[in-house]
């Protein structure tokens, strides 16, 4: 009877110093905050830091048509109004395999996040062994023994420092970096794709101008060699209106390099082997659209790699705190209990219990400056992805002002080109009747037609780098994508 009660005591001692260390464990987690600095959103070099005016510089002189919209949408490819590019747009972000690549890092980040959450939380383990064994007749072995065991661990390592939560935060920014890595992959290929498709029917118009030279040259060239077989033209007008005739062909048959090399790329960025993609013949038909470009202040939230390179940041300076917990003691709550016995028929009774609880703690005294160096290194990180972050702003706002002007530009320049071609094509009128009157050379003709086709593919080269810029607005503006906050 004394026995039961010395046993009882003992259990309901164990049972006290197990809640007395848990109660004490939590409640100095709770009275602990997270060791390590609290993160703070840098500041970032913005144009209204420099400049009250919320503006962009380059849009001065370029009003573009006012767009039904003010904010970009994600199918933003819609603005360029092309029903084909619409239908390839959709494809990128299921078929294209860098995007892919890019979800499965996100995927990846966000089990990081679940894998540094379960630091939290206790491990129990659990086992089962049987053994025979006999010590040595020298240190008083009695012959061979067994031990049946089954035994349930438990331990856990109190956050108390916050070493766990602030490689949680780590790991939820990080899981947030991905994701808008994610975005601006898909952004970036969606952008590319645009840029493609617009360039392959670049070549087609150049093409359809250069077909359209072709039919024209070869009627000079029957006009010239009629009139030379009347006497009234030489041989050598004949041999240059040939020459001519033959060497736009060859112009006209190199654009198909080109544009099977367009037409390849854009297989790529759908996922689709070239081999078995085709897109029909056909002119541009469009105009560069009206792009909502909004204001400076805007851009930290409309561009991914932007939201990415500040999580980096925020990912960074928690893993400072990480770091400097390891400077802590490490305050450990185990338990143990389970059944041994030295029969397998007495092992399954309870009897055969046993347990132990009790925390533990224990502190590094000397690691040759490892953990300051690891600090330092986390502090010497964090300066960097704020550099990264802010150099990224920068680029961001650069990439917009070139667009704007490139636009801007652009749009000058190809008022005038349209005037020098009206000029080009009234002077191949003008040139050919005289040169049909017999009071010109075949070469005012030549000199006279070479310039108008040089003025229309330099108008049409214009307006396909209209149409670049334009895309190139758009993804330098962050697409129809917006930050969702942290």
């Amino acid at each position: 009877m004394l026995i039961t009660k010395d046993t009882g005591r003992v259990r309901r001692a164990g049972r006290g110093l197990l809640f007395l260390s848990a109660v004490g464990t939590f409640a100095l987690m709770a009275a602990c905050a997270p060791v390590g600095p609290n993160y703070v959103k840098p500041t970032a070099p913005t144009p209204s830091a420099f400049n009250s005016a919320d503006a962009w510089k380059e849009s001065e002189g370029w009003k573009p048509a006012a767009p039904s919209d003010n904010v970009l949408r994600g199918a933003w490819w819609e603005l360029f109004a092309i029903p084909e590019l619409s239908r390839l747009e959709e494809q990128v972000a299921a078929a294209n395999q860098n995007v892919a690549a890019a979800e499965a890092n996100f995927r990846q980040a966000r089990a990081l996040v679940q894998a540094s959450r379960a630091g939290l939380y206790p491990s129990v383990t659990g086992g089962a062994s049987a053994t025979r064994s006999q010590r040595s007749k020298e240190v008083g072995g009695k012959g061979a023994t067994n031990d049946f065991l089954l035994p349930v661990d438990f331990s856990w390592e109190a956050d108390v420092w916050g070493r766990v939560r602030r490689t949680v935060e780590a790991g939820r920014a990080g899981e947030q970096a991905s994701a808008a890595d994610l975005a601006a992959t898909t952004l970036s290929a969606q952008a590319e794709l645009a840029a493609d498709y617009l360039q392959l029917r670049l070549l087609d118009s150049q093409k359809a101008l250069l077909d359209e030279t072709i039919v024209a040259y070869q009627k000079s060239f029957e006009l010239t060699n009629n009139r030379y077989a009347g006497g009234v033209a030489s041989k050598a007008d004949v041999l240059q209106a040939e020459a001519l005739l033959k060497g736009t062909r060859a112009q006209a048959v190199d654009l198909g390099v080109a544009r099977a090399q367009n037409e390849h790329a854009i297989a790529l960025l759908v996922g689709r082997p070239p081999s078995a993609f085709s897109i029909p013949v056909a002119p541009l038909a469009s105009v560069p659209p009206a792009i909502p470009v909004g204001v400076p202040s805007q851009l930290l939230e409309r561009r991914p790699d932007i939201a990415a390179a500040e999580r980096n940041a925020a990912a960074a300076n928690a893993r400072i705190g990480a770091a400097e917990a390891a400077f802590y003691p490490k305050i450990t709550l185990s338990a143990s209990a389970g059944l041994e016995a030295a029969s397998l028929a007495k092992w399954l009774t309870w009897p055969a219990r046993f347990w132990s609880v009790g925390p533990a703690i224990s502190e590094l005294l000397y690691d040759g400056e490892l953990r300051k160096a690891q600090t330092a290194q986390a502090r010497a990180a964090y300066d960097a992805e704020v550099a990264a972050y802010r150099q990224t702003v920068l680029t961001a706002f650069q990439q917009v002002e070139d667009s704007l002007s490139t636009l801007r530009i652009l749009e000058s320049e190809s008022q005038l080109q349209a005037e020098a071609v009206k000029a080009a094509e009234d002077t191949v009128t003008v040139v050919g009747n005289q040169y049909k009157a017999g009071t010109v050379s075949y070469l005012n003709v030549i000199v006279a037609q070479t310039i108008a086709l040089s003025d229309k593919r330099n108008s049409l080269d214009i307006l396909g780098r209209r149409m670049a810029a334009s895309v190139q607005l758009v993804k330098a503006l962050g697409g129809g994508w917006k930050a969702s906050g942290p």
